[in-house]
């Protein structure tokens, strides 16, 4: 897809319907990007980088720095850019484009298309365990300018080829690629942070399982209906329940931005680098000594924004055990956030567990 198509929709009928606005004129998109001032733009470089061989995946001696540095980096950040990942440059390529093409199909097309176990989703990130949208009290639902196709990778298999829409065919062969890339990685980083925790081997085996990975492909729509006083955003400020996440972005449109000492900061899109966040599976298997970020991503008044990120567990039934929280499953965690999401309109997340339980100064404060 030519790269002019991300400047202006061409097919607005690819939309839901309630993102079915007149666009933007063609003008100078810097009004746009200034409209969130609490970011703090000069910091835009400086998401601290990885090198996939020389700190995650080298096993040298007992006195190399790359662990501390990685160590340093989760206690500190919960983030990371990873650059000579070995995910070749032409997947990641022809992966977003794929993507692309899909989510230029119509609206209903990619209703009827989107079987099981694939799911399509808009208007809202959080989904069900089967991939369907969860209603939200009050004036959230449906607030996120956001859709999406849920892919979980263990059930790759099950999905039905589509005679008349090959692009969705060559995009699962591409999924199932890249899916087993993303879990090398996963499992490097995760054996790596449980060697600097010195977590006990055997028990650390379940806290991490590649057969829970799923993958989504995020479409950001242009928004041009949006200002300082009432902003839009493409996910508001949130966690990741996973282990780890890793996203890709390759049509070089920012949006991303992660909290670091209470400024939002933006995160650079930079071709064939892929960044890593930790989620609040892994905060809680590393007692709180590691960071479970806090995330959103903002519209753009001018441009479409495709992401796609994979994201891992522990394997089910495993029971994460830890000083400052009571022993759960990760099932049982997904289930009281969904519980929290209809009643609440939000994610309390790990506060539910803790010990001494902080969840009401958690709900009203958010409140």
């Amino acid at each position: 897809m030519a790269e002019e198509d991300n400047i202006r929709v061409s097919n607005s009928s690819s939309y839901p319907p309630p993102f079915r606005q007149q666009q933007t004129e063609d003008g100078d998109s810097a009004e746009s990007e200034q409209l969130n001032s609490e970011v703090v733009d000069w910091e835009y470089n400086s998401v601290p980088v990885l090198d996939y061989d020389k700190d995650i995946n080298y096993y040298g001696t007992d006195d190399d720095d790359s662990g501390f540095v990685v160590d340093e980096i989760c206690r500190d950040w919960g983030l990371f850019r990873l650059v000579n990942h070995g995910v070749p440059p032409t997947l990641l390529s022809q992966l977003h484009d794929q993507a692309k093409q899909i989510f230029s199909l119509p609206f209903e097309t990619k209703q009827d298309i989107m079987t099981t176990p694939l799911s399509y989703f808009w208007g809202t990130p959080v989904l069900s365990p089967s991939g369907v949208a969860l209603s939200m009290k009050g004036s959230h639902q449906n607030s996120s300018w956001v859709e999406g196709i849920n892919i979980p990778l263990s059930q790759l298999s099950k999905i039905p080829p589509q005679d008349h829409h090959p692009t969705l065919n060559s995009f699962r062969v591409l999924i199932e690629e890249y899916g087993k890339h993303l879990g090398r990685l996963a499992r490097s980083i995760f054996e790596r942070m449980a060697k600097n925790l010195n977590l006990d081997k055997t028990e650390s085996e379940s806290d991490l399982s590649e057969l829970t990975g799923f993958i989504r492909a995020y479409r950001y729509p242009i928004c041009s209906e949006f200002s300082k006083e009432h902003p839009a955003w493409g996910m508001d400020s949130h966690t990741d329940s996973s282990v780890l996440s890793i996203l890709s972005c390759e049509d070089q449109v920012g949006g991303l931005q992660v909290l670091k000492n209470d400024n939002w900061l933006t995160v650079e899109p930079i071709s064939n680098t892929l960044i890593v966040n930790l989620g609040d599976m892994m905060q809680a298997i590393s007692n709180d000594e590691y960071k479970s970020v806090k995330h959103r991503v903002k519209v753009n008044r001018y441009k479409e924004r495709i992401s796609i990120c994979y994201f891992v567990f522990p394997k089910e039934g495993s029971v994460i055990r830890s000083i400052n929280y009571k022993p759960f499953t990760y099932t049982e965690f997904q289930k009281q956030v969904q519980q929290d999401v209809k009643a609440l309109g939000f994610k309390v997340g790990l506060d539910r567990f803790k010990h001494t339980t902080t969840a009401a100064a958690a709900i009203t404060e958010a409140c």
